[in-house]
């Protein structure tokens, strides 16, 4: 009987010290143990492996994502679209998806005999909103927005909390433009998407160029894949952005610009991409009239940012160690009176927080200050507002900052001014 065995090997004593304190760490910043700690999520196996259950305060870091993404699409000329989630198998064959993915669908036959397919990807619906009414030369441009809820079966032993599911939602978009504006739309998406990353912190990215598979399930012929990976290619050169070749890491309609980030704890992970598609637009016999009054078939970009919210959830959160930006926090502030006769004051200042936008609670269990303070500070909560007789006195409040040993006292009324700059999306 055979038994593999995987070995990591270092070069000296450091080196090893090095790693196995890289892993004691990764191991207390596991999404799934922030995730019980924080109260944010949990998973049921044994009903839905691979799914997520939300709970509050988790649910509401991923509609900030949803929300602070489309805000970001709004202001940049996005259309938000949205697709049914179950449709006929006979358009998953027609995109090609069915053949390359077929044994990843959750698909079932109804009693009319056909087969419906629970959407793994949101391609086919962005091109079948395309494609009704005439479209002219001078509606491209045009991008198309889903955040799609999409389901693939992925084996058990893949699955991985946050980081590898069965059912997710990306931010996807479909670009429809012509030959001349793609190069200018390449760099607009990729710089986009750079922009976006350093907004939550991320300043190292790596950009990795798919060339075509090998697989036999790769569609188009060798003409078209020459001329899609050279526009990508020249897109790059010609903008001056550093990139390494992925040898065919392509998808099988086109080649890809990968996005990788390296959390802040070295690891390396891939989200956003840009997809050159020249395929897919032919087999829905896609167009759009030209200047000269003739039909011409367009091309599409496939584009993501975050990729999957639930992926991106996981790494921001093991790389931030559940220190989350206070925008993003699900409780920026949470307001804890000393005792029982403090308690109309902190529901004042929670409603003076409220009333200015900003989600907050008053902690009323029957505690001890200092276990509420304990206790919130293992969730995470970025800010405790302390109040007492002086607080109350004075219409002030004691904050108590996540990872700052010094209490700060601030008129409440700066306080609230405060916080109202501090939660607004970094557009």
């Amino acid at each position: 009987m055979l038994q593999r065995i995987y070995v990591d090997a270092f070069e000296s004593k450091e080196a090893l010290d090095a790693h196995l304190k890289m892993m004691e760490e990764a191991a207390q910043r596991d999404n799934r143990k922030l995730g019980k700690d924080m109260d944010l999520f949990h998973f049921e196996p044994e009903y839905a492996p691979g799914a997520v259950f939300w709970h509050d305060k988790g649910f509401k870091i991923y509609r900030r994502l949803i929300e602070y993404i489309r805000a970001r699409q709004d202001r940049a000329n996005y259309l938000e679209i949205s697709t049914p989630s179950v449709m006929d198998r006979c358009l998953w064959e027609r995109s090609g998806h069915w053949a390359k993915y077929g044994a990843h669908n959750y698909s079932g036959t109804t009693q009319d005999g056909k087969v419906f397919c629970v959407k793994p990807m949101s391609c086919p619906g962005g091109m079948l909103v395309f494609g009704q009414g005439i479209k002219s030369y001078k509606d491209l441009p045009m991008y198309l927005a889903e955040f799609g809820k999409v389901n693939r079966y992925e084996a058990a032993g893949a699955l991985a909390g946050l980081m590898r599911v069965r059912e997710f939602t990306q931010d996807d978009a479909h670009i429809f433009c012509t030959e001349d504006q793609l190069e200018d739309e390449v760099v607009k998406i990729l710089r986009f998407i750079k922009d976006i990353y350093n907004k939550f912190g991320f300043e190292k990215i790596t950009m990795k160029l798919a060339t075509r598979p090998l697989s036999e399930f790769r569609i188009g012929s060798d003409e078209i894949w020459d001329k899609a990976e050279g526009a990508l290619k020249h897109a790059l050169d010609a903008n001056g952005i550093e990139y390494e070749i992925a040898e065919n890491d392509a998808a099988f309609y086109g080649p890809k610009i990968d996005n990788y980030l390296r959390d802040s704890m070295g690891r390396v992970w891939q989200c956003g991409t840009v997809q050159l598609d020249m395929n897919l637009p032919e087999r829905f016999d896609l167009s759009y009239i030209g200047e000269d009054g003739e039909k011409h078939r367009p091309i599409m970009l496939h584009r993501a940012m975050l990729g999957s919210i639930e992926r991106f959830m996981g790494i921001l959160l093991e790389s931030t160690g559940g220190n989350l930006p206070l925008w993003l926090s699900p409780e920026p502030v949470v307001v804890v009176p000393v005792s029982e006769k403090y308690k109309d004051y902190a529901e004042s200042v929670v409603a003076d927080l409220r009333n200015a936008g900003i989600y907050t609670r008053a902690d009323l269990r029957d505690e001890k200050v200092n276990y509420k303070v304990r206790d919130l500070s293992l969730a995470k909560t970025p800010i405790i507002a302390v109040v007492g007789e002086k607080e109350m006195n004075d219409k002030t409040v004691t904050l108590r900052r996540l990872g700052v040993e010094k209490q700060e006292v601030k008129p409440l009324s700066d306080f609230v001014s405060e916080m109202i700059d501090a939660v607004k999306l970094p557009m």
